[in-house]
C-alpha cells in the first residue's frame, strides 16, 4: 500500500476564546477557530484580503495548554491533520459534515501583552501532542527556522475588524 500524507500547517489568529470540555472518560478537549488571511489582486488590480476560518480540536495535554494560554486574538502556529465527520441531523434528517484540524503541534506566538496570559513569552511554548498519533509516527520536525513563523505572522496581521463576531 502506498504511503499517504495528511498534514496541515497553519499560522493565524484565534477568533474567539476556546471551548474546553471533557469526554465521559475524562479526556480534555479544546475546540476553537483559527483565522488565516490571504492577500490577492482582483481583476481591477486592487488588493483584497480573504480570511479563511478553520475549526481546530486539541486533546489531552495540548488542550490544557490551549485552556491556560490561548484566547481570542492569540497568534498560533499549528501543525495537524484534517478530519471530516458526518452525521444525520435529528430534526431534518439531512446529512451534515464538519471538517476539523486535529492539532498535533501548537506554538504560541503571542506575548503576554497580546493576550496569551500565563507565563508564555513571545516566541511561545511548543509541545507536540502525544495523543493518538503515536501509533503511526512519521518523522516530525519543529517548525522551519525559529523566526520564520513569527516573521510571516508580522506580515499577515488579522485585526478585530476581520473577525465577524
Amino acid at each position: 500500500m502506498a504511503r499517504s500524507v495528511n498534514k496541515v500547517t497553519l499560522l493565524g489568529n484565534v477568533g474567539k476564546d476556546p471551548e474546553i470540555r471533557s469526554t465521559p472518560s475524562g479526556v480534555m478537549v479544546a475546540s476553537f477557530g483559527l483565522a488565516t488571511s490571504d492577500r490577492f489582486q482582483d481583476a481591477q488590480g486592487n488588493w483584497q484580503d480573504r480570511t479563511e476560518w478553520h475549526n481546530l480540536k486539541a486533546f489531552k495535554r495540548t488542550a490544557e495548554i490551549v485552556r491556560d494560554y490561548v484566547k481570542k486574538g492569540s497568534k498560533l502556529y499549528i501543525e495537524g491533520k484534517i478530519s471530516t465527520n458526518s452525521w444525520d441531523d435529528k430534526e431534518t434528517g439531512v446529512k451534515k459534515y464538519r471538517t476539523e484540524i486535529l492539532v498535533n503541534e501548537l506554538v504560541l506566538l503571542s506575548g503576554r501583552e497580546e493576550g496569551s496570559g500565563g507565563s508564555a513569552s513571545a516566541g511561545g511554548y511548543s509541545r507536540p501532542a502525544s495523543a493518538s498519533s503515536s501509533s503511526a509516527s512519521f518523522d516530525q520536525k519543529p517548525p522551519a527556522a525559529a523566526g520564520a513563523p513569527d516573521d510571516y505572522a508580522q506580515q499577515t496581521e488579522i485585526s478585530d475588524d476581520d473577525i465577524p463576531f
